[in-house]
């Protein structure tokens, strides 16, 4: 060596310094004392937390095939144990001379002179740096005693300094997840203000889920009955996966949901839950992981369930748990939230649809059936005249009855399903509809701009767009003949002239109008929110007692993405297209 020992130690101890990763400073530590030294094997021990046994032993100068050789590492007995229970430096000119030597066992090569020095962190004594075998053979000097001694200081120091940077930085990332965490529970809260689509809001759980805590997979599993069933999965676990049931009973859910309290997969009881009865049945392989019980109000919707961590995994950390179950409090908020909403929905629709069979059948039996009982007193009255010009002319009259009644239906079955609609599209199946509305005596006026009637084109839209326009302005006519008592009626149905994508629909009327705000105590308005939600579009109801009533509608003709306004949000738009 050029430097003497000591200048070779503050040199080397210098780049210790900088280093700011613990393990990367152990290995500089052991490769600078080795070469500060000269010596052939170098050793470094970090004891463990009572500062009695060796926890960790890193060494450099034996290859990888010797080191399985000899078997575990040591832990801290003869010579090892001496600078343990005495840490002071110690110098041997042979190792094995030692009364406190054990000897090496056969695999080991052999070593004779020795060099072991403490090093301390603060005042706590954190391992020891172990020298063998001076080059040459000779035995190590004082000078290589006080250069080791200084190294072990300046080490000491960089250790105390990357623990400390550990810790700051530790506490740096718990501090990020906790904002993770925070920007969590925000988004699914603003889910809950504009998002009421369970689907939408179990896919958005799983994802943020899964980020939260870095798990490879995170499943969503739903209670239905006496079964689990997969909602959704985020990660590499399979899409294919959701749809598919389990039964409770035996499941590492089923204990969660049981003691309201997270479940460990790694533990042995719930390792072998997982994969007998859980989602270990159904392929999943994880060697640790979190259930945590999807609870509000003591009511049980689920869990979700984490599989192994990404980062300083498989298991994951108290944390982790701690910020999961705080999220699973969201998640049950939003998921209770979707359902209910869901469930108020099919309720309406259900309802609607009720109402509109009572419709039907008082059409039907106010108009159609009480004609034809009045046809078949005509064709009696036939049989008993006693003339044939008495019981020709009562023939013409049931004929003439019977035709109205045929057009009655026909009329019945044009509203409930036009064959117009399908054939030629929105725009002639309005006009139809304004025609029909004329019958009734009202002044019906239709602006239809859905085409170029010089060229004989007429745009056509998706069918669930051309459907649900149809009905809104059907409804809206309806109304204006049914409760209204209105003289004219204006329907207006064109392209916007500011958005090209953009479908609008008006029906305005001079009837006596109504409070919007007030229940109407029917299911109309109901059907025409949830038909514009769905299509993401928007309403806008302008009425008043005495002053007629306008319903507006813009119906996006291409796709339009949680755009749904009036307190539906919708999810899918439509295209359209030239016939």
């Amino acid at each position: 060596m050029t430097d003497a020992p000591s200048q070779a130690a503050v040199r080397l101890a210098r780049d210790i310094l900088t280093e700011l990763d613990l393990e990367e400073v152990l290995q500089r530590a052991l490769a600078a004392a080795r070469e500060v030294t000269g010596a052939r094997y170098a050793a470094l021990g970090v004891l463990d937390a009572d500062g009695r046994r060796l926890a960790r032993f890193l060494t450099l100068g034996i290859d990888e095939e010797t080191k399985e050789r000899i078997g575990p590492p040591p832990t801290g007995h003869g010579v090892l144990g001496k600078l343990i229970s005495k840490p002071e430096p110690l110098r041997l000119d042979d190792i094995g001379a030692h009364p406190h030597s054990y000897g090496f066992p056969m695999p080991h090569p052999p070593m004779v002179t020795f060099l072991g020095v403490p090093i301390f962190v603060g005042s706590r004594a954190f391992g020891n740096l172990y020298l063998t075998d001076k080059e040459g053979g000779a035995a190590f000097t004082e000078a290589d005693e006080e250069a080791t001694v200084l190294l072990a200081e300046f080490a000491g120091l960089a250790i105390e300094h990357a623990d400390r940077f550990t810790a700051a930085d530790r506490a740096r990332r718990d501090l990020q997840r906790n904002v993770e965490a925070l920007d969590a529970t925000v988004a699914i809260s603003r889910t809950l203000a504009a998002q009421t689509d369970l689907g939408t809001i179990l896919d958005l759980v799983a994802k943020r889920g899964r980020a939260l805590v870095a798990a490879t997979s995170l499943v969503i599993e739903l209670t239905t009955g006496e079964e689990l069933e997969v909602a959704a999965v985020a990660g590499e676990a399979s899409g294919e996966l959701v749809g598919a049931r389990l039964p409770v009973a035996g499941t590492v859910a089923q204990r969660a949901l049981e003691t309201h309290r997270s479940q460990r997969i790694e533990e042995a009881v719930n390792h072998g839950r997982f994969r007998a009865a859980g989602l270990g049945s159904l392929g999943l392989a994880a060697e640790a992981g979190l259930v945590v019980p999807l609870i509000l109000r003591g009511r049980a919707y689920g869990a979700l369930v984490a599989l192994d961590r990404l980062e300083d995994g498989p298991r994951f950390t108290e944390r982790d748990e701690e910020l999961l179950a705080a999220f699973a409090t969201s998640a049950a908020t939003a998921l209770a939230t979707a359902r209910s909403f869901d469930a108020g929905r099919r309720r309406e629709r259900l309802a609607a649809s009720e109402a509109e069979r009572a419709r039907w059948a008082r059409e039907l039996h106010d108009g159609t059936l009480q004609g034809l009982a009045a046809l078949r007193l005509g064709f009696a009255a036939i049989e008993r005249a006693g003339d044939l010009e008495g019981a020709a002319a009562l023939a013409t009259d049931a004929g003439a009855e019977a035709e109205r009644e045929i057009e009655a239906l026909r009329s019945l079955v044009t509203d409930l399903r036009p064959p117009i609609l399908e054939g030629r599209g929105l725009g002639a199946a309005i006009e139809l509809l304004a025609e029909h509305a004329r019958r009734s005596g009202v002044a019906v006026e239709a602006d239809v701009r859905l085409g170029d009637p010089a060229a004989g084109t007429e745009l056509r839209f998706d069918p669930e767009l051309e459907i649900a326009g149809y009905r809104i302005v059907q409804e809206a006519v309806s109304n204006a003949l049914r409760h209204a008592g209105a003289a004219r009626i204006r329907i207006v149905a064109v392209i916007d002239d500011e958005r090209e994508d953009t479908l609008s629909l008006s029906v305005r009327d001079d009837g006596r109008g109504f409070d919007p705000d007030q229940s109407t105590g029917g299911f109309g308005l109901a059907g025409m929110r949830e038909r514009i939600g769905l299509l993401g579009g928007s309403l806008r109801i302008s009425s008043g007692p005495g002053e007629g009533t306008e319903v507006r509608a813009s119906l996006p003709t291409e796709a339009q993405p949680g755009s749904g306004r009036d307190d539906v949000e919708g999810l899918s738009g439509r295209g359209r297209s030239a016939a």
